[in-house]
């Protein structure tokens, strides 16, 4: 079985997990902290409901499929075939009413991200890959996506949720690369990823995620013809320190830049 085959479940996945999340988002929601080392990491009720909903949808199609998520770790990583959930990325924009947010749902098949899907479900927006071909279905109708060419970090815009993410030395090997680029910008979590996708964004810098935020982005940004590796050029899947880029050769420059 395909990574096509499951395109019409992962749809079902981001509807009956917007509809646990809809109710919350710019209303009154309870909100803990996560994190005890001084980081405000929230987590809000929205995040459990989506998920809970999610894991027992698959539990029920899928019994013998593993499922790895954020709010409530890890079920059988070893199988075949494991689901890949972060429930709500961008969780401090969401609590802060911005839209920069969205449900990841991602498919591993032999620990290789082979279908993803990004839904943001406020707007009413999908993007989707299976890392040969990414599409977009929302307001704006239903396209294939396609990423822009960039031959240069002096042309790029380039993104990242924040600086404030990194550490002192990924702060600063960061910095070249936005000091060459044409335009830096904060903010965006996985929305940023799929704007590379769909050819507006040249360029996502960013350290410290986990696997959930961006394994189902991996298949979304490589099948619109992007490229996605950690900064010193390999695979992406575990999370930690991540470069997504729409053209090969704009993502040269900015390894470079981010080596040096």
């Amino acid at each position: 079985m395909g990574p096509v085959d499951f395109a019409t479940f992962v749809d079902k996945l981001a509807t009956v997990a917007g509809e646990a999340i809809r109710p919350f988002f710019r209303t009154t929601l309870g909100v803990q902290n996560k994190s005890s080392g001084g980081v405000f990491d929230p987590v809000t009720e929205a995040d459990r409901a989506a998920e809970t909903a999610m894991r027992a949808l698959i539990r029920k199609t899928f019994p013998a499929h593993g499922i790895i998520g954020e709010e409530f770790g890890d079920d059988r990583p070893d199988a075949a075939y494991v689901w890949v959930l972060d429930p709500i990325d961008g969780t401090k924009s969401f609590i802060a009413g911005m839209p920069n947010w969205g449900t990841l749902i991602g498919l591993l098949k032999d620990g290789e991200p082979v279908y993803g899907m990004m839904h943001q479900p406020f707007i009413g927006e999908r993007f989707t890959g299976d890392g040969a071909v990414a599409r977009y279905r929302g307001p704006a109708g239903e396209r294939k996506l396609s990423a822009r060419g960039c031959k240069a970090v002096k042309d790029a815009i380039l993104f990242t949720t924040s600086p404030l993410l990194m550490n002192d030395e990924e702060r600063q090997r960061f910095r070249r690369v936005e000091q060459a680029a044409q335009l830096s910008r904060y903010g965006g979590d996985c929305y940023a990823y799929c704007m590379v996708a769909a050819g507006h964004i040249d360029l996502v810098i960013e350290a410290g995620l986990n696997r959930y935020d961006i394994m189902p982005l991996i298949p979304i940004v490589e099948g619109a013809g992007g490229i996605v590796t950690s900064w010193d050029g390999g695979p992406a899947t575990e999370g930690g320190r991540v470069i997504a880029a729409g053209d090969k050769r704009v993502h040269e420059q900015a390894l470079k830049l981010l080596s040096t």
